[in-house]
């Protein structure tokens, strides 16, 4: 296949380099194309090395293509940019922090540090479990904030709060915030008076009453203010008025909110000093400490800064990255690039006021950098606009309907911001275009969908283009369903699986409401207290009858089969043993039972939860509905079903948005939190307790309500995520809605059919599985294993049998568990690194020995990535070395064990000689030799490692095992 020739914007890109760029790079328009080609210009200057390039991505996997495409056109081979910051803004936070991040939370007035060991907490679960075990202790230390707990609905509450303050760059100190945090928690009163006038600006040149006014009209319906709060005739005025009061601005705008702030600072910090005893740190932290660090230490900033920074989804970017990209540059060869169009993930905190406002955020944020030292070389930025035009995914008539959909109202009474005046056109390189756009519907949505699916398989009348550049009659995995929300995609999984149709799902599943989850939960309640809820969700899967599990519940007389499995329950001491044995014993194996291990035992290891609370864990898991990404496969030919989130970056030649329903598309707001932030109001509480009346009570804040109305739902987003949709596809879109379209459906140019589904059972000549296939999302890039997964864990079940001891010592575990190891890791971590720390056990003083007689380098807790390949298949075995010893002529890997036995050394020799491998290449003129280090006795057992061949086969019977 030729090279492909970059046209005259894409060339443009590639050859600027130099000073601040602004690059609007629309869907399929060759963004990765010509930013890999533009880094490959730049590093294969003799003057410039990897290192002196940031590329900032948003996934690993983007990441991983960057380099691989950069590798095809650079003189730069993938082993020598396996280090170049290519890489997402965490890891680089990562790399920061470990490079020179130990004293930065001094400079928030915390005494902690961050040091080697510091783990990062990337599970949403687990960070939320540890948040609740933070935030029952905090209650009881701060009685002071009452009041708050009492208004509050849930601590996950607060941790969003927490993680938004973090994302716009808003921190505590100690003694109170850092630099003029505390301003945006007030709010901006100027900012918000402008939005309150033109919401109270009388309509039709003043014959019809503002829009604040009329919705005011319900003021206090089914609300409980406090007394304070005025009457609704007080607060919109007197018959015939047309608009509120110009003073109802201020009244609203202002209120106490000193008590609010120190409660919203005291968990905020406490929390950070939580996480740093507790040894980690989440990915908004990760991110704060850096912006901090980079702030007050100059000489960290100037190691850290590069010649040329680019930033990738600009667009996906929150305000604490855009300044942290700022810091990170050198000089102003800053280059962002991404599409204000595409901006879908506010609820991570992406703020596409970064790109649609870049020229004056980009200056006032390097002002606000240098107001008290020179930070950041912008001082007086002029950046250069470049618009990537021409479009190589979709068809010219595609490419219409979406610049339509982002000007599509969302609903009846919404009020588009933006024109098409703000859309830079873009024109089509498709080589034919036979477009069909149209809409369909039926009360029974999930069947009409099937119906259309089955219509348009091996239909001309929807050709889409093969490999030859020849249209061909689709198939179905040419075909993608879009939802709006998770629950349509999985009702249409279920409806499909009646068929036998070939979907494959993208998205999340609410994993604790799974029959394997089911089952695990009620043996965990018999082992906690023999419950009867445990034991009747056991009996009836036994197959016992109601009336003789009400018999064995009344009189706790159980049958012999499933109590003796109790039993053997009780002689497992990890969570994970009991796990595993569970799900054996009913055959459930394969993704969801993986996930589902991993997931308990991962939040039964990171926080201090017992069995009890475990349990608990689980059962919110079931309330709230918690869901995992998974993907469910049914073969190569199948229908992908995905939300619009998990879709963005892919393409498919049809595209069948689905759910386009009121209520579902936009969904319908829900209850908002009770403490919030919004900008330009600040902090603001929506319920207050109080014990004003007669009987304490939580109240409404009427201020909270007037507010709301100022600051309207934005629909913004809804329409970028409909554009989205749309730009997936190259060649078809499809509508499908049920009794009720939504306003979008009704707007768009969309000729909308009335169905009837018939959909036909398919006969596949193979039988349908009983349980979807689900498998486990891929990590971002190769296929990923840690040298624990390659173990056999079951030596270590056995492990905690004691040991005959000799006549001058008791008798102990061959395993001193996790909690043991831990401490005897950190000891040793922190020794090697000069910390002032004293042995408190034998295990500590060997280590001691052993590290005072090394006199070479020694690199502590180093990650290393064994990448291998298997089968044809890309993989990747990632570990932490506990000690790297490296002297004039070889290199000592050092494994620390508190083992009392060698039980397990055959499966430790996996872990080494992964290691093995990684340092051997990392140093290919020294020798490298492997050990363990029995902190028992202090032995050092040396290691012969596997081969590569022989890792590889590992690989293959841990991945056969799973399956």
């Amino acid at each position: 296949m030729s090279e492909p020739t970059p046209n005259d914007v894409q060339r443009e890109l590639i050859e600027s380099t130099e000073g601040p760029y602004l690059v609007d790079a629309g869907p399929g328009t060759g963004k990765t194309f010509a930013v890999t080609r533009r880094y490959g210009r730049i590093v294969d200057r003799p003057d410039v090395e990897p290192e002196d390039v940031l590329l900032a991505t948003f996934t690993r996997s983007a990441a991983t293509e960057m380099k691989e495409r950069i590798v095809d056109h650079s003189g730069y081979g993938l082993r020598e940019l396996a280090d170049a910051p290519i890489r997402t803004f965490h890891s680089h936070c990562h790399e920061i922090l470990q490079e020179h991040g130990y004293a930065a939370p001094t400079h928030l007035g915390l005494d902690e540090r961050i040091t080697g060991s510091t783990r990062i907490l990337e599970d949403e679960l687990i960070e939320a479990e540890r948040f609740r075990e933070f935030f029952g202790g905090f209650r009881d230390d701060h009685p002071e904030h009452a009041d708050f707990y009492r208004a509050l609905s849930a601590p996950g509450e607060v941790l969003d709060l927490i993680e938004e303050l973090a994302s716009k760059g808003i921190f505590p100190t100690t003694d109170g915030w850092y630099r003029d945090g505390e301003s945006h928690l007030d709010g901006d009163f100027e900012a918000f008076q402008e939005r309150f006038d033109a919401a109270n600006q009388p309509r039709n040149d003043g014959r019809k009453q503002s829009e604040l006014r009329e919705d005011l009209s319900g003021f206090g319906r089914d609300k409980a203010y406090r007394a304070d709060a005025p009457s609704k005739s007080t607060l919109r005025g007197g018959r015939g008025t047309k608009r509120l009061d110009d003073d109802v601005a201020r009244q609203v705008f202002y209120e106490e909110r000193d008590g609010l702030k120190a409660f919203v600072h005291d968990v905020y910090v406490e929390y950070l000093r939580f996480a740093l005893r507790r040894n980690y740190l989440s990915f908004s932290f990760l991110q704060l400490f850096a912006f901090v660090l980079l702030c007050e230490d100059e000489r960290a900033r100037e190691a850290a800064t590069f010649e040329y920074v680019i930033v990738d989804e600009f667009q996906d970017t929150s305000e604490v990255q855009f300044k942290l990209a700022l810091l990170l540059s050198g000089t102003e060869n800053f280059c962002v690039v991404g599409d204000w169009k595409q901006s879908i993930y506010s609820f991570q905190y992406a703020d596409v006021d970064n790109i649609l406002e870049f020229e004056a955020r980009l200056e006032r944020f390097a002002a606000d950098l240098n107001a008290d030292a020179d930070r950041v070389p912008f001082d007086s930025p002029d950046p250069t606009r470049i618009e990537l035009r021409e479009n190589y995914r979709s068809t010219e008539s595609v490419i219409d309907l979406s610049e339509r959909a982002i000007v599509t109202p969302a609903s009846s009474g919404d009020t588009v911001g933006t024109g098409l005046d703000d859309v830079v056109a873009l024109s089509s390189n498709a080589a034919f275009d036979n477009t069909v756009v149209e809409g369909i519907r039926h009360e029974d949505e999930h069947e009409a969908v099937l119906s259309k699916v089955q219509e348009i398989v091996g239909n001309d009348d929807y050709a889409v283009e093969g490999e030859d550049g020849e249209p061909r009659p689709p198939e179905y995995g040419d075909i993608a369903v879009f939802t709006r929300t998770r629950d349509y995609g999985r009702e249409l999984l279920d409806v499909a699986a009646e068929y036998d149709f070939p979907v494959a799902y993208d998205g999340g599943v609410e994993l604790f409401r799974t029959d394997p989850a089911k089952l695990l939960l009620a043996w965990l309640r018999i082992l906690e207290s023999d419950a009867d809820r445990g034991w009747a969700v056991v009996l009836e899967r036994a197959g016992y009858a109601f009336d003789e599990i009400d018999h064995a519940l009344e009189t706790g007389t159980y049958p012999t089969e499933p109590t003796e499995f109790r039993d053997e329950l009780r002689e497992l001491e990890s969570v994970g043993a009991v796990a595993r044995r569970v799900l054996d014993r009913y055959g459930y194996a394969g993704d969801v039972a993986d996930v589902l291990l991993h997931t308990l035992q991962s939040v039964h290891d990171s926080t201090t939860a017992t069995r009890g609370e475990l349990i608990r864990h689980i059962e919110r898991g079931v309330e709230t509905g918690s869901t995992v990404d998974v993907r469910a496969t049914a073969g190569d030919d199948a229908v992908t079903v995905q939300t619009i989130h998990t879709a963005k970056g892919l393409e498919y030649p049809i595209v069948v948005m689905a759910n386009m329903n009121e209520g579902r598309f936009p969904p319908r707001s829900g209850g908002s939190s009770v403490i919030g932030y919004r900008d330009p109001v600040g902090l603001r509480q929506r319920k207050i307790y109080s014990e004003e009346g007669a009987h304490p009570h939580v109240y409404d804040n009427w201020r909270h309500d007037v507010i709301r109305r100022c600051l309207p739902r934005e629909y913004d987003e809804e329409r970028r995520l409909l554009y989205v949709a749309v730009t997936r596809a190259e060649s078809h879109v499809v509508f499908a809605a049920g009794e009720d379209p939504n306003t979008f459906l009704e707007e768009l140019p969309v000729a909308v059919e009335e169905i009837e589904p018939d959909v036909e059972p398919l006969d596949r000549g193979e039988p349908g599985d009983a349980e979807l296939p689900f498998a486990v999302t891929a990590p971002d890039g190769p296929i990923g294993h840690s040298p624990h997964s390659l173990m056999d864990e079951s030596v270590f079940e056995e492990a905690g049998e004691r040991r005959e001891a000799g006549p001058d010592h008791e008798s102990e575990p061959e395993t001193r568990g996790m909690d043991f190891g831990s401490r005897v890791h950190d000891f040793a971590e922190a020794y090697a690194l000069g910390d002032d720390e004293t042995p408190s056990n034998d295990h500590e003083r060997r280590i001691v020995e052993l590290l005072d007689g090394l006199s070479g380098e020694k690199h502590v807790e180093e990650p290393v990535t064994l990448p291998i390949d298997v089968d044809g298949r890309r993989v990747t075995v990632s570990g932490i070395v506990d000690l790297v010893h490296v002297t004039a002529d070889r290199v000592e890997v050092i494994d620390y064990k508190t083992d009392a036995t060698r039980r397990a050394q055959s499966e430790y020799k996996k872990q080494l000689s992964v290691y093995y491998h990684v340092l051997d290449e990392w140093f290919p003129e020294k020798a490298v030799e492997t050990s363990l280090f029995y902190t028992s006795d202090g032995t050092r057992e040396p290691i012969e490692p596997h081969s590569i061949e022989e890792l590889r086969a590992l690989v293959r019977s841990a991945e056969a095992e799973s399956d």
